[in-house]
């Protein structure tokens, strides 16, 4: 049975909170009453972030893509933010690589977009249990995309990542319930938005303080899969043809 999500009064921690689709994610849930923890790298992007929500947002810089830093995200929300109810793990990183090239920076790239975009969201939905079950309405919502349904040519590292973070979503949603955890597991399933993220091209990307307000409304609604405008359709063309959704996302 779906419950209604209530964002009011939340601490939230989003990841990436201070840039593309993390940056509107922060502004929306601030207007929606909830305190932002933005996670993020760039320092001038989240002094700006906190100057403009002064009081509704905590910064912290941390790069996602060390070793052991969603070890010691965890432990400083746990000592410092126990209030936090809702992780959601936006940050992400996409290399367009032509992997058949022999470049001796291609593995190096491979580890890294693997750590931020999986190892991270993966260990830090763990590490977050204790604190946000704490909670009498917790919630966890992994940003995937609709390159982990149909993955394009030049950015298999990235799709991959998605694919498995998808799979663990739905895994971690099955363990929740399981063991009688209260914790709303969502995934939202990304379209192509118009951030830094991906390459310019001749492709409509949607508006990113849309993409952050269906993420919201979806959660809101409680729902576990939460499609990002075109993904609807992928999702259909998908399940009745494989191969035409792969001919269609292989150029993206």
């Amino acid at each position: 049975m779906r419950h209604s999500f209530d964002f009011n009064n939340k601490t939230v921690l989003v990841t990436g909170g201070a840039r593309g689709i993390g940056l509107e994610l922060s502004r929306q849930l601030v207007s929606k009453g909830a305190h932002v923890i933005a996670i993020g790298r760039d320092a001038a992007s989240l002094d700006a972030l906190a100057m403009q929500f002064h009081g509704s947002v905590t910064i912290m810089q941390a790069d996602l893509g060390t070793p052991g830093s969603a070890r010691a995200l965890s432990q400083w929300v746990r000592e410092t933010r126990p209030e936090c109810s809702v992780l959601i793990n936006n940050a992400a990183i996409m290399h367009h690589t032509d992997l058949t090239v022999d470049s001796p920076a291609r593995l190096a790239a491979i580890s890294a977009e693997i750590t931020v975009n999986l190892t991270a969201p993966l260990q830090l939905s763990v590490a977050m249990l204790p604190v946000l079950s704490a909670h009498p309405a917790p919630a966890i919502v992994n940003i995937t995309s609709g390159l982990a349904i149909a993955p394009k040519r030049e950015a298999a590292v990235y799709c991959a990542s998605k694919a498995a973070l998808r799979s663990f979503t739905r895994s971690l949603r099955d363990q929740c319930r399981a063991s009688k955890l209260p914790i709303q597991v969502s995934e939202a399933v990304m379209t192509l938005v118009d951030t830094t993220l991906s390459r310019a091209g001749s492709f409509r990307k949607y508006p990113p303080v849309r993409a952050a307000a269906d993420l919201i409304a979806g959660v809101e609604r409680g729902l576990d899969e939460i499609w990002i405008e075109k993904t609807k359709l992928l999702r259909i063309v998908h399940r009745l043809s494989p191969e035409l959704a792969y001919r269609i996302m292989r150029d993206r």
